[in-house]
């Protein structure tokens, strides 16, 4: 058994006690301070570096940087069957991706910080931006899904907040979420306001915390990560750029499932099932190596997906 696994078989025994038996770790509370935002609290121990590179790169689709991973699914297809077939009847690939994006974020707290007017910030919540089609068609209408997360939230309770907001947003009864409410109204805007109206108030009111809070709750672009399943649409993995507007500093594409040749450790070929998993992240919010090391975690958590019916043992005080 590698050291990997030891480490992972190690975890799970530990965690064979049921959750109902265990506390939930305490979220931190945080009282807000000056200088905070309604949606975000400022970070103010910082580096030196990073009180100095928003600066040097004032926007975020200039601070992209691209990380791709290859994850072997082969497991957790035969693991999604099989809860399929016991506790969670609704399980899917989805839904193990977003919960362990969760996961990372909580036991890697940096990755919730965002940049706005050259300062850096951290959410005050984890959500998640999902742009979904009522139809699978060409013409079929194009809406979002905002569904937030608690830091204790285990593989379960990520199924059914995330099928929650989904069944609201498809259920609406005029069809029209808040996402698309504010969207036709700005659509009615003649051409020469828009900008005006965007970049010139809205923007601007944003970078200084005080956007208002109507259009905070409807935009897909305030958000922790934007995450979008193009795998459900036959093909693989995007690059997709950060927004400019908004705080998301994160943006996870899941391309569709592969089946890929590869050689043993005994020189003789096989085969497997893998997603290419690609991500575009803001460096200006914390560094290459805390990135790698996040990404290794969200590996492990694909790869060994039981981790993740547990909550998490400890809330960093910066969540």
């Amino acid at each position: 058994m590698t050291s990997e696994n030891q480490t992972v078989a190690a975890q799970v025994s530990a965690e064979e006690i049921p959750v109902e038996q265990k506390p939930l770790p305490q979220v931190p509370k945080r009282k807000r301070r000056w200088g905070d935002r309604y949606d975000g609290y400022r970070v103010r121990e910082l580096d030196l570096p990073f009180r100095i590179i928003p600066n040097i790169m004032p926007t975020r689709t200039g601070s992209q940087i691209f990380f791709e991973e290859t994850i072997n699914i082969s497991e957790l297809e035969r693991y999604v069957r099989r809860k399929r077939a016991t506790d969670i009847p609704n399980l899917r690939l989805m839904h193990v991706v977003l919960a362990a994006m969760l996961r990372i974020i909580v036991q890697r707290p940096r990755l919730n910080r965002f940049i706005a007017g050259q300062k850096i910030y951290a959410h005050n919540n984890i959500r998640f931006s999902m742009s979904i089609k009522r139809s699978m068609t060409d013409d079929g209408e194009e809406t979002e899904i905002l569904p937030v997360f608690e830091p204790t939230d285990t593989l379960k309770e990520v199924v059914e907040r995330f099928e929650a907001a989904l069944a609201d947003t498809l259920n609406t009864e005029t069809d029209e979420t808040s996402t698309d409410a504010v969207n036709r109204a700005l659509g009615h805007i003649p051409t020469w306001m828009k900008r005006l109206v965007i970049w010139g108030i809205i923007n601007n009111l944003d970078k200084i915390g005080k956007m208002p809070k109507f259009i905070y709750r409807a935009s897909p672009f305030h958000s922790t990560a934007y995450i979008t399943d193009v795998g459900s649409l036959g093909i693989d993995s995007i690059y997709h750029h950060l927004y400019d507007f908004g705080t998301t500093s994160i943006f996870l594409a899941i391309g569709k499932k592969m089946t890929e040749a590869y050689v043993k450790p005994d020189g003789t070929l096989g085969e497997r099932r893998v997603i290419h998993f690609r991500f575009v992240l803001d460096e200006r919010i914390c560094d290459g190596h805390y990135y790698a090391a996040s990404i290794k975690q969200f590996r492990k958590y694909i790869r060994h997906p039981e981790l993740l019916e547990v909550p998490p043992e400890v809330i960093p005080d910066e969540i």
